[in-house]
């Protein structure tokens, strides 16, 4: 079985050859004129932050920079959306069209950015009109129009339609009327049956929401915008609610500053690898434990641990540690399989080491204290590590060619000791300055960033160029764009969902199921398994997080031990083959094939799903030291 997959693990069809001459230079031209200004963004958030902890330690705060960081962060998450499409870098499945054959992924892959750009153009006018609404607000502070911020809406739309266009421009044009007949045929389908659909009730959810959607996925659209699609439809064709309605949630879902800290983690994660700290810090573990029996795997799981704490991405994290072990690894007689498996299997154990993204989520669309799920995510990733390590240690007396490795000498433990003990430092100057309060969650990253740059060019020199920090900044934007678009247009489809009276059926159902709050856990963890496998993590936690949550709430249920659970079940399977995206990030950082890991990593998958199980029914591992 194989899949194409990028650089984050989202399999894509194969994309057609980039065009010449003009068509070639306007989208080089395009993509200059979004990537500066989303790169300039992101480092005048990391700035304004940085600048708000300093004025408030020298007793002189800035009380205008949460709200200028609140507006520029609109227009980073639009312009970054913006250069994720033109990148190709917003999250999608294409499993399913990947087995097909190049001529239908070519008319797929066409079918996928036809529906963006319909999409686009449907909302255009809605993004205009909310627009024009916001004009009547003025913000506190700094005394602007609302019009300041909500224009990077229509801006961004209107970047993403001409990016789209010239993306179109690259197909066959049987190729885009055969989409525009399938996208027209569409919409005349839905519109006859419009009176059906409304009163069908909330049975016409399954249309949308499970049929159109579900179709829209395995097709290969991105899967931000087969959620804000699938929403559109369903309130057009169901309900009178104004597209506006889907815009101001999208906004909403995007804006929540606390979301902030995703572009600021994933730019320090980027940082961590430019500079060489997590290389030194992976060479410190190999010569403490290289030399035991699995010492490597060993040597793997505890740079997961370290690397998880400082990057926030479970993709950041893989490429920082792979390619620093995986030769030596290879030396000593693994099998490519295995080391895929336990790489994986890595990424599933380490999702609630602080500061995951997927943390800083589900404190935005739940409301849990993001400092007590900072506090609560480290234990029961060390529990899942040591029952990894067990079966490490039982896998590797299977492997043939067994090479013996001698003890480090002191010395050497000594002196990598001593080169990486600047960066060992960062994880807990991350966690110190939120316990200590010095700076919340969202601002902690430009410590870590400050600390990192510091650190990379006085002590790991060499590393990190300048001439890369654009780059950078704007692969920062691209990711975090993708990122924060599936949050709002996740927001917008649980809001449809909860008006439609969704949530109020789903609450009563869950209450009802056998085994009262056993029976609900067990349902919970077998629910994100297979949501975190379909729809990777943020968007499953985002969309179903606040229906569930006061369910859980009404058994007696810690919303901290939750949380806990629902982030690592959505783990498992974000890496179980042959479905979860992040298996097949696994795949392209560690240089394997996806057949290699398929027989090997279910022993792994299977631990840790035993080690959930312990951790679902023992919450004193989540809740312990709160």
């Amino acid at each position: 079985m194989s899949a194409i997959a990028d650089a984050h693990g989202q399999p894509h069809a194969a994309a057609p050859a980039l065009p010449s001459g003009w068509l070639a230079a306007a989208e080089r031209g395009l993509r200059l004129a979004v990537e500066v200004p989303a790169a300039i963004l992101v480092a005048a958030e990391a700035i304004i932050l940085f600048a708000g902890i300093v004025s408030r330690a020298i007793g002189h705060s800035i009380i205008w920079s949460d709200e200028l960081a609140s507006i520029l962060f609109l227009w980073l998450a639009m312009l970054g959306s913006v250069v994720a499409i033109q990148r190709g870098e917003h999250m999608r499945l294409t499993f399913v069209v990947g087995g097909l054959s190049p001529r239908a992924r070519a008319w797929c892959e066409a079918l996928a950015v036809g529906t963006v750009f319909a999409f686009l153009i449907l909302l255009m006018h809605a993004a205009y009109d909310y627009t024009e609404d916001q004009s009547f607000v003025e913000t506190p502070a700094l005394g602007w129009s609302g019009t300041v911020r909500a224009l990077a809406v229509p801006v961004g739309f209107v970047l993403a339609l001409v990016s789209c266009g010239l993306r179109l421009a690259r197909h066959r044009v049987a190729d885009l009327l055969g989409v525009a007949a399938v996208l027209a045929g569409l919409v005349a389908l839905l519109a006859v049956a419009a009176p059906a659909l409304t009163g069908m009730g909330n049975w016409a959810l399954l249309v949308f929401f499970v049929g159109l959607l579900g179709v829209g996925i395995l097709a290969g659209v991105p899967i931000a915008f087969s959620f804000a699609l699938a929403t559109s439809a369903y309130l057009l064709t169901t309900t009178s609610t104004p597209l506006t309605v889907v815009v101001g949630r999208m906004d909403e879902g995007m804006s929540s500053l606390i979301l902030l800290a995703i572009p600021l983690f994933v730019l320090l994660g980027q940082l961590v690898d430019a500079t060489g700290m997590a290389r030194v810090m992976v060479a410190f573990l190999a010569s403490l434990l290289g030399h035991v029996k699995a010492g490597m795997s060993y040597v793997l799981l505890g740079a997961m641990l370290l690397v998880s704490g400082i990057s926030g991405s479970k993709t950041a994290d893989m490429a920082a540690v792979a390619p620093v072990l995986f030769p030596e690894m290879r030396r000593r007689g693994m099998k490519d399989g295995e080391l895929l498996s336990i790489l994986a299997a890595s990424g599933a154990m380490s999702e609630t080491i602080p500061p995951s993204i997927v943390l800083i989520a589900i404190a935005s669309a739940t409301g849990v204290s993001i400092a007590a799920l900072f506090t609560a995510g480290i234990l029961p990733a060390l529990v899942l590590a040591l029952v990894l390590a067990v079966v490490a240690r039982y896998r590797a007396g299977k492997e043939e060619d067994a090479v013996v490795i001698a003890r480090a000498p002191g010395s050497v433990v000594r002196k990598t000791l001593l080169v990486a003990l600047p960066a060992l430092l960062l994880p807990f100057l991350i966690r110190s300055a939120v316990v200590e309060g010095v700076a919340t969650a969202t601002e902690v990253s430009t410590i870590g960033i400050a600390y990192s740059l510091v650190l990379g060019l006085l002590i790991y020199r060499g590393g990190l160029k300048w001439r890369e920090m654009v780059p950078m900044l704007a692969r920062t934007a691209s990711l975090s764009g993708a990122i924060l678009f599936i949050v709002g247009a996740a927001s917008a489809m649980a809001w449809a969902l909860t008006q439609s009276g969704f949530s109020h059926d789903l609450a009563k159902a869950m209450a009802a199921v056998p085994g009262g709050q056993v029976g609900f856990l067990l349902i919970s963890v077998v629910a994100f398994i297979v949501l975190g496998s379909l729809l990777e993590g943020i968007p499953a936690i985002v969309l179903f997080g606040p229906l569930l949550f006061p369910i859980a709430h009404q058994f007696g249920i810690h919303e901290v031990h939750y949380s806990m659970i629902v982030i690592l079940a959505m783990g498992l399977g974000l890496f179980a083959p042959p479905f979860g995206l992040c298996y097949y990030a696994a795949c392209i950082i560690g240089g394997v094939a996806p057949e290699a890991g398929m027989r090997r990593i279910w022993i792994y998958l299977g631990a840790l799903f035993l080690g959930l199980l312990v951790l679902t029914f023992v919450p004193w591992f989540s809740i312990g030291f709160l």
